[in-house]
């Protein structure tokens, strides 16, 4: 019965705890019930398990509060934290406190058992990190499992000030979760810069990066610290890193390398200590075959990457999105909150969202300013969202004409550079399956010569065989 390992099950929930202590159990350990945290912690005086499974709201005492003391008094158990609340600080306090991991309710039972296992494993090869952190508030909001993934890897990353390379479409809060890994890292002291690569003129960014001497070119009339120096200490974000110019990217990478940077018109190197967040909507992957990116750069920032879902793989967290982004809107505007219908929730969960949690949130900022009653119905919505259903004779320029109008109505740039690919991706994708993979054929169907469709292939990474 004991082959595999004692785990103790705390939480106040008496199903919960059946069903785990049987499968576990099944699986060939040995489990133990408790059902507060102060039963666990008398238990303590006289026995340690190999692993504690403890839920975090239960009267009296909390999990994160027994999690605590089991740092102080058993610092080599592991203990993974469940909740039926998952957000982003119930997942960094967890971390932060020194949790194996966090479980969001409700788990797969199976999936629970092999993190038992995995626990105990290392456990018995390592001792884990037991110094814990006091975290700030978020108002991100996520139940969807994507999203609870992201939160998970800044409560992993809570105790680490390494290089992030966080990846999503435009739109999606890529610099939000950039926000909350400062925040929530030994160097939420210290500044967080934000510099746009896509939203400084090219000549102007060698200079915004690294600061210049005064008189270095015409108009540096003083001197100016660059945003390097001004993060001195803290975090630096480096927002659409894949449109930064090929010059500065080897000035990046040096500074990346050895930690240090001239100054435009400057003879003397500066020292800085700067953590580098980057974040990209473009797959950096094929920017670098195309020539268009730095291999070696790539690999200092993407030391860990951190994928953002786009808001159609996360619908169930819309409704909550809502009801955040009018509260928002109503407090900036200064006006009461406006209530929904929950026939427009269901509209808006539906719809696919192309400007991500950023269209959703001006949608919600527009329909506070625009709807003449207190309740927004369905006719209240703009016409991008409300949009007729799609039939196959559809013209499909109106479809596009939609697919820009909700792109640009979130302020996104470069559409085209996410368009063009995507249409000529398509094109020959129909193309070689309508002439079985003859590339011949599929060149004249799509008015190109072999040689032009062998080249689109290859620089579009595309699979015909």
């Amino acid at each position: 019965m004991n082959r595999q390992g004692r785990v103790w099950v705390v939480d106040d929930d008496r199903s919960i705890r059946w069903v785990l202590c049987r499968a576990l159990q099944n699986a060939g350990f040995q489990a133990i019930e408790f059902e507060d945290a102060e039963r666990a912690s008398a238990a303590l005086a006289s026995d340690e398990p190999d692993a504690i499974v403890s839920d975090v709201r239960m009267p009296g005492r909390s999990g994160f509060d027994l999690l605590a003391e089991l740092r102080e008094r058993v610092p080599k158990v592991p203990v993974i934290i469940t909740t039926a609340y998952p957000d982003l600080d119930s997942a960094v306090s967890a971390f932060q406190g020194g949790a194996f991991e966090h479980l969001p309710k409700p788990f797969d039972i199976d999936d629970a058992v092999d993190l038992v296992s995995r626990a105990i494993a290392q456990r018995r090869e390592t001792t884990p990190a037991t110094e814990p952190g006091a975290p700030a508030p978020s108002d991100m909001i996520g139940s969807a499992p994507s999203m609870q993934e992201v939160f998970r890897a800044i409560g992993r990353l809570s105790r680490s000030s390494i290089n992030v390379l966080i990846t999503g479409e435009s739109g999606t809060g890529k610099e939000l979760i950039a926000r909350a890994l400062h925040r929530h890292s030994p160097r939420s002291g210290g500044p967080f810069i934000a510099l746009n690569m896509a939203a400084i003129n090219r000549e102007l960014l060698e200079s915004e990066l690294f600061g210049h001497e005064r008189g270095a070119f015409t108009g540096a009339q003083a001197l100016r610290r660059g945003r390097f120096e001004q993060a001195h200490g803290g975090t630096l974000f480096l927002d659409e890193i894949g449109d930064m110019p090929a010059e500065l990217q080897t000035r990046l990478l040096r500074v990346l390398q050895e930690g240090e940077f001239y100054r435009v018109g400057a003879h003397a190197p500066l020292q800085v200590d700067v953590r580098v967040i980057a974040a990209t909507h473009q797959n950096l992957e094929q920017q670098v075959v195309a020539g268009k990116f730095r291999e070696d750069l790539l690999h200092r920032l993407n030391v860990v990457r951190i994928r953002v879902p786009p808001l159609r793989e996360r619908r169930e967290d819309i409704p909550g999105l809502v009801l955040h982004f009018l509260a928002r809107a109503a407090k900036e505007l200064q006006v009461d909150c406006k209530t929904v219908s929950p026939q427009v929730l269901e509209r808006l969960s539906h719809f696919d969202w192309p400007g991500n949690v950023r269209q959703l949130e001006n949608v919600c900022r527009w329909l506070t300013v625009m709807t003449p009653t207190q309740v927004v119905r369905v006719d209240d919505l703009p016409a991008e969202v409300v949009g007729a259903p799609a039939t196959v004779d559809e013209d499909w320029q109106s479809s596009l004409r939609r697919w820009a109008s909700g792109r640009l109505a979130c302020g996104e740039r470069g559409v085209m550079n996410d368009l063009t690919p995507a249409f000529e991706r398509l094109m020959i994708g129909v193309a070689l399956e309508r002439t079985g993979g003859r590339r011949q054929d599929a060149a004249l169907l799509l008015g190109w010569g072999r040689n032009t469709l062998t080249r689109k292939i290859k620089e579009l990474g595309i699979a015909d065989d």
